[in-house]
């Protein structure tokens, strides 16, 4: 008699949880973006991955908690394109702007339904707490890079870096959200500009 090893029989398991986990995130995705979140049916969600109508809630236990992986995995795409960017030494004014570009370019992959209910969620008093409580990436690596002009002598020392990228970041959500182009891209520009004021040395 063949014996099953219960390590690979557990390891296959999880192997079939993640598949089904994928094929509703990519269906919920795809539905997002046709309807936006709010009007999106986790019906039509659950027929197209394949799956009975508790799985989605197993996986998901709400349609925020779809918007908060999609996040996550967004956000790791972009500090790591963000991460090689700065990596080529750019100074702090194209850091901003080089974070301006990297948002924006979510509302071309995205759509713009998917696109403002994903930066929305950071204003979302029901938004769900990350399982790993890990911090947001971009916002770190912002940071990091607004230290380093402090340390350079380019931003006033009472600055706290980790604050500053905060509030540019969550500016540029907002702004992002709320305006089209061409009053987006002055203002943009303007929160760029200003993010520099704000942070540097008074002489």
């Amino acid at each position: 008699m063949a014996v099953v090893d219960k390590s690979d029989k557990m390891t296959a398991r999880e192997a079939k949880r993640l598949q089904t986990r994928e094929r509703l995130l990519g269906a919920a995705t795809a539905e997002f973006k046709r309807t936006g979140m709010a009007q999106a049916d986790v019906g039509a969600i659950v027929a197209a991955a394949g799956v009975a109508h508790g799985t989605f809630f197993f996986h998901f236990p709400t349609k925020e908690h779809v918007l908060l992986e999609l996040e996550q995995r967004e956000e790791d795409r972009m500090a790591k394109q963000f991460g090689r960017y700065l990596a080529k030494g750019h100074d702090l004014k194209s850091a901003l702007t080089e974070a301006v570009r990297l948002v924006l370019g979510l509302e071309r992959r995205l759509g713009e339904l998917l696109f403002k209910d994903f930066l929305a969620l950071h204003f979302s008093q029901t938004r769900p707490a990350a399982e790993d409580g890990s911090d947001h990436s971009l916002v770190l690596l912002l940071g990091k890079r607004i230290e380093q002009a402090q340390a350079e002598g380019e931003v006033d020392p009472e600055v706290r870096p980790i604050n500053s990228a905060v509030f540019f970041l969550l500016g540029l959500y907002a702004l992002a959200i709320t305006t089209n182009d061409p009053m987006r891209h002055e203002l943009l520009e303007d929160l760029v500009k200003r993010t520099l004021h704000s942070v540097a040395v008074i002489a």
